[in-house]
């Protein structure tokens, strides 16, 4: 039987590893083997996440993080490159931009494994975000490269991949297909809703973690006062991400509007589900909001989600308190037809083949 090893480092990047998963297992023709970096540690992901996920739980966790780019990097590549040894895997799969991605790509790449990325060919644009950097190498090196988007696949097109020998398809988004499966299970597994007595459509939802945020206490500032100025109409709910809470702690910023815990993809999705609109400057947070039909107020000042802005469902603001305030009341009052067909459709099942057929 032929074999991958997955290579995961955090939570989103599980949620969406258990879509193909789920179809290795239907066809029992390819034995998957998962490595947890532990990159992104997060007390969310207990034995209970798993279960609850219905996902498969790791085989190896190298429990490698709270370091620097480098040397967090350089030691993932170290434990990875002794479990290939040991598995002699056929292709390892990796996943969007972490430095578990470009580890994983690495470490297979320089032992003549062939190397799948999903979610290839996404840019922001701007080489000073780690993730950019993360995505672009680990595209070069890929042998596979399954693209949510075409602007995706333009975006290669743009950089000679064409003249490469390298395998380029679109596939769709694999986050669709996750959205889909676990909106089935969210209302049973969530009470979020009735927990945080929230009204339906009738709170705005918001996550800010991003370090070009975090890490300048201006833009901070202003985000969070455009936050409490919508607050005022319709209650603000942020799941504090722990580097935010932090950060605000350590400058005495107290922010007037609804902070809760971290909170599990079950109840994320519920919040999702009944939110008016969301404002972030989380990527997946962006599609997630448009699968759920909401509006999506982006606070960063670019975005690798380039159809979502085209097409009307989100607008890029930065940091700009007015711009925010400016967008959050103009989708208010949308009512915006969201059955445009963005991203696909039976997603992992698309990678699956083309995977099966990259290790026959």
């Amino acid at each position: 039987m032929k074999k991958i090893v997955t290579v995961l480092g955090a939570r989103p990047q599980f949620v969406k590893a258990a879509v193909l998963s789920r179809v290795i297992k239907k066809y029992n023709a390819i034995q998957e083997v998962i490595v947890h970096t532990g990159q992104h540690f997060d007390m969310n992901m207990s034995d209970v996440f798993f279960d609850e996920m219905m996902i498969p739980k790791p085989k190896y966790n190298l429990d490698i993080n709270s370091m620097s780019h480098g040397a967090m990097t350089g030691k993932m590549l170290e434990g990875i490159e002794s479990i290939l040894l040991k598995e002699k895997p056929d292709a390892v799969v990796i996943y969007g931009d972490t430095n578990s991605t470009i580890a994983g790509a690495l470490a297979a790449k320089k032992m003549d494994i062939k190397v799948v990325h999903i979610e290839a060919g996404l840019r922001s644009f701007n080489m000073k975000m780690p993730e950019e950097v993360n995505r672009i190498l680990t595209d070069r090196i890929s042998d596979l490269l399954s693209c949510p988007t075409q602007i995706a696949i333009n975006n290669l097109e743009r950089e000679g991949y064409k003249n490469l020998p390298i395998q380029i398809e679109k596939h769709g988004d694999i986050m669709k297909d996750a959205a889909e499966y676990y909106s089935q299970f969210s209302s049973e597994k969530s009470s979020i809703i009735e927990d945080l007595a929230l009204t339906k459509e009738k709170f705005v939802l918001a996550t800010i973690h991003r370090q070009e945020n975090t890490d300048d206490i201006e833009k901070l500032k202003s985000i969070f006062s455009a936050l409490e100025e919508i607050h005022k109409q319709h209650p603000v709910v942020l799941p504090l991400h722990p580097r935010t809470k932090s950060i605000l702690e350590e400058n005495s910023i107290a922010p007037k509007i609804t902070l809760i815990d971290p909170v599990g993809y079950y109840s994320m999705l519920e919040l999702l589900k009944n939110c008016l609109m969301v404002v972030t400057d989380s990527g997946g947070l962006q599609k997630e909001a448009f699968f759920n039909k909401k509006h999506c107020v982006i606070a960063r000042d670019e975005t690798e989600w380039l159809e979502l802005v085209e097409n009307g469902f989100a607008e890029v603001v930065g940091s700009n308190k007015n711009l925010l305030l400016e967008v959050y009341k103009k989708y208010t009052n949308s009512n915006k037809d969201f059955s445009l067909e963005l991203y696909g459709n039976n997603v992992g099942e698309k990678i699956y083949q083309s995977i099966y057929k990259l290790i026959q």
